[in-house]
């Protein structure tokens, strides 16, 4: 009941504490790689072994998507996983080598207060039971958890407590979001929004047909509603004993017809479609959302029974074919991103050639001019006070137009290449902010959030020379290999 778990873990509170307890564990500074161990030990954390199959059930919870499964061997992804897993670990040793403590009423009012288990607009203990049982978990066993997550955002809160901000760093805040800018600048959109010949457009398709192919699967399935399973429309304690015992005779290979025969089920057919939902006609699937298609499509076993939980629903679905549908450039949606690809690549390579020029101080203000009249392209000029307001600059534009010196000149874009500028930073001027001013609590907030930050990280160095970590590297190539 995974999928259940994972529906506790969008909440808000759940969400609060891991942002506030993981910290980002030094993977590659932790201690001497070890060659000759066993081959079920993935790791060690001074005599505390990580078996292969403590990992192998860890990645398996992770519910990775097709391509990140697909492409596992050949990316550092494991490794990352791994060094998530054993930072929490090592911060588990922490906490316990400091003693750190939650009390049974601490935690029992973290529990009440958390609004997943209301019900008008109070804890609702049958709520948190219905949660408990959907989740194949015991109380005891949750409430442990729960307790392990609050002893770190303990620990990890008073890290920065206390802190006194000084007033440079609220300053350093406040300019990276309010300044006096003047510019002048080039829209470089002009310059890239160039017809692309159709030899081109050929040429780029045929590179890439793979690219514009997609699988197509239809899924036999059935809802598993309690009026149906139970004859009641609550999701009582006989639901989801009934759910468990279908979930367990999936597992047991019991074919879908006799479990649709057995529980009266109704059984549906999607048709071929693709992760949108979509036909090869390009017709959408009417009858089930894009949301539980794409947990559909994780089903990657023709002929196997799954057992779905997706948000409040409970399904039965069986994967009964796949195949590739090739797509060719009479298609709309094709011709679009074909032209798309060729117009980043093209942004990209030019991009580079300016970045290039600039930081090699070849690209001066008079050669800004040069450029602008080659180009049948315009100066423009600005002063810009604020991150948010601008017609012409998003906000991520600003903040980096807001980090140039003065009297140089900067290639500035968005995080999608779709804006792309030259910008002369004519004149800066920084205002004070002062004690008075009614935001300077915002900004003395965000200060200290980056100062906690900083703060972490060298916590997190300190526990990476406490606690030797030593990597099974055979082993960890041993498990990216069996993907």
């Amino acid at each position: 009941m995974l999928n259940s778990i994972k529906k506790y873990t969008k909440t808000f509170f759940f969400k609060l504490l891991i942002g506030i307890i993981i910290l980002p564990f030094l993977f590659w500074g932790m201690g001497d790689v070890f060659s000759g161990g066993s081959q079920n030990i993935v790791a060690k954390i001074d005599s505390e072994k990580i078996s292969t199959q403590d990992f192998v059930n860890y990645l398996r919870t992770l519910d990775l998507n097709d391509q990140e499964r697909k492409n596992i061997s050949k990316t550092n992804l494991v490794e990352k996983i791994l060094s998530d897993y054993i930072g929490k670990r090592v911060l588990a040793l922490e906490l316990e080598d400091l003693n750190v403590t939650i009390s049974d009423r601490t935690l029992k009012e973290i529990i009440v207060n958390d609004k997943t288990f209301f019900k008008d607009d109070k804890f609702s203990r049958t709520e948190y039971e219905k949660f408990l049982i959907s989740s194949n978990l015991t109380a005891p066993f949750f409430e442990t958890n729960m307790a392990a997550q609050e002893k770190k955002r303990q620990l990890l809160s008073f890290l920065s407590d206390g802190v006194k901000i000084p007033s440079f760093l609220v300053q350093y805040e406040f300019n990276k979001e309010n300044q006096t800018k003047e510019i002048e600048f080039v829209n470089l959109q002009k310059f890239y929004n160039k017809p692309i010949p159709e030899k081109k457009i050929k040429e780029v398709f045929e590179q890439n047909k793979e690219f514009y192919s997609e699988v197509l699967k239809n899924f036999k399935y059935a809802e598993l509603m309690p009026s149906i399973i139970t004859g009641e429309d609550s999701y009582n304690e006989m639901f989801f004993k009934k759910i468990n015992e279908i979930e367990n005779k999936t597992l047991d290979n019991i074919s879908f017809a006799k479990l649709v025969s057995d529980y009266s089920l109704a059984a549906k057919n999607t048709g071929l479609i693709n992760v949108n939902g979509i036909n090869s006609e390009g017709e959408k699937n009417k009858i089930i959302d894009k949301k539980i298609v794409n947990n559909f499509f994780k089903i990657n076993n023709e002929g196997s029974i799954d057992f779905l939980n997706i948000g409040e629903k409970y399904y039965i679905v069986q994967l009964t074919k796949e195949s590739k549908f090739f797509k060719d450039l009479n298609n709309k949606e094709v011709r679009s991103k074909v032209k798309s690809q060729i117009d980043i690549e093209n942004k990209i390579r030019e991009n580079g050639k300016l970045a290039k020029a600039i930081t090699n101080n070849e690209f001066t203000r008079l050669q800004m001019d040069k450029f602008t009249k080659e180009h049948d392209l315009i100066i423009e000029k600005t002063t810009l006070t604020k991150i948010k307001g601008n017609k012409v600059f998003s906000e991520g534009v600003i903040k980096r137009i807001f980090e140039t010196d003065e009297k140089s000149i900067n290639l500035i874009t968005d995080n999608m290449l779709k804006d792309n500028f030259i910008v002369y930073t004519k004149k800066t001027k920084l205002p004070k902010i002062d004690k008075q001013n009614e935001n300077y609590k915002s900004f003395e907030l965000k200060a200290k959030m980056r100062l906690a930050n900083n703060i972490y990280n060298i916590y997190d160095f300190s526990l990476n020379r406490k606690y030797n970590v030593e990597i099974n590297n055979k082993t960890l190539n041993r498990i990216k290999n069996s993907f």
